[in-house]
């Protein structure tokens, strides 16, 4: 395997270079593939936090994982380029928080990619379940199950038409605006990477605020979409937990990682709808619960758990509570 240059980008649909982690993809088999991904010393999103920043973030390693949905796709099961693809559900675990030692140069990994399960229509192949092994010179760092499925374009344009119509919104999408959140409140530095408004707690300890869709942003919107991006809607759960964790003391640093998550995605959450994410409660040793509504319906639902960093490994994999499409 390959560390020097990175995959095409069009084959992982990002439209920035810097912004694609896959480096090198070889077949092993029917049901496996082995790939290769070089993160970079510092990122501007996934790096920007108030902690010390010798920890990866598994979110960083949840990215290349999503790009490799796009790879065995197109590469081992021969999807057209140009076809649409959809998060379902997504899973992490971090078995061993070790892994994610950071030095002053790139890290390379290898994530171990087999296909669980294929989704059929009657006539082929729609979706995958992918399952990853992400390991860091020989530790396992990131343990991740990802459901997706794709459609051709004008599948997707009539799809996305009838939606729209059905909610009585326009044809292209304008994000709605907001005021955002203190970068402190949500363990950033750098306003720009905020994606909640000032979050509220509630009197039975919930804490709420709405997601705040920046289409400019360059990594959570590296290229447009007429939604909102999976990825942002799990930043959105993943800021105001860290919120009700540092708020209800269950947590003792700014920044903890997420060691733990578990997501579906029920619906395209609509950026020109108000979309409230709400956490349960944060008490000490369990998972977060969070939930995004638009106007009338549940848009995603996730568990996640975030830990000092010093806390040793996480739990093993359990069974998603949690279920997406957008």
């Amino acid at each position: 395997m390959q560390f020097t240059r990175t995959l095409p980008k069009e084959l992982v649909h990002r439209s920035a270079v810097a912004e694609v982690f896959l480096t090198d993809a070889e077949s092993r088999g029917e049901d496996e593939m082995l790939l290769a991904a070089r993160f970079p010393s510092r990122h501007a999103f996934y790096d920007d936090t108030l902690g010390p920043g010798d920890r990866l973030d598994p979110f960083l390693l949840l990215e290349a994982c999503r790009q490799g949905i796009f790879v065995v796709a197109h590469r081992h099961l021969g999807v057209r380029t140009g076809h649409k693809f959809l998060l379902r559900e997504v899973e992490f675990d971090v078995p061993d928080p070790g892994a994610l030692a950071r030095g002053d140069r790139p890290t390379e990994a290898v994530l171990a990619t087999r296909i669980e399960r294929r989704f059929r229509t009657r006539a082929t192949v729609r979706g995958l379940r992918l399952r990853f092994a992400l390991t860091i010179g020989g530790r396992q760092a990131l343990l991740a199950r990802i459901d997706y499925s794709w459609m051709p374009p004008g599948d997707w344009k009539r799809l996305r038409a009838g939606q729209r119509r059905a909610l009585g919104l326009p044809a292209v999408p304008v994000a709605l605006r907001g005021p955002h959140a203190e970068p402190a409140l949500v363990g950033r530095r750098t306003p720009a990477n905020t994606v909640i408004s000032p979050p509220r707690t509630e009197s039975d300890g919930t804490h709420t605020a709405h997601l705040i869709a920046e289409t400019d942003h360059p990594t959570l919107y590296d290229h447009w979409v007429d939604h909102v991006p999976g990825m942002l809607e799990l930043e959105a759960f993943r800021q105001l937990a860290l919120r009700a964790c540092v708020s209800a003391g269950t947590v003792r640093t700014p920044s903890p990682l997420p060691v733990a998550l578990t997501a579906r995605f029920r619906r395209f959450a609509e950026m020109d709808l108000p979309l409230e994410c709400r956490t349960a409660p944060a008490l000490p040793g369990a998972d977060v619960e969070c939930t995004l509504r638009q106007p009338g319906a549940l848009a995603a639902e996730a568990r996640i758990r975030l830990a000092d960093a010093d806390t040793g490994p996480a739990r093993g994999f359990a069974a998603p509570t949690a279920h997406r499409a957008a």
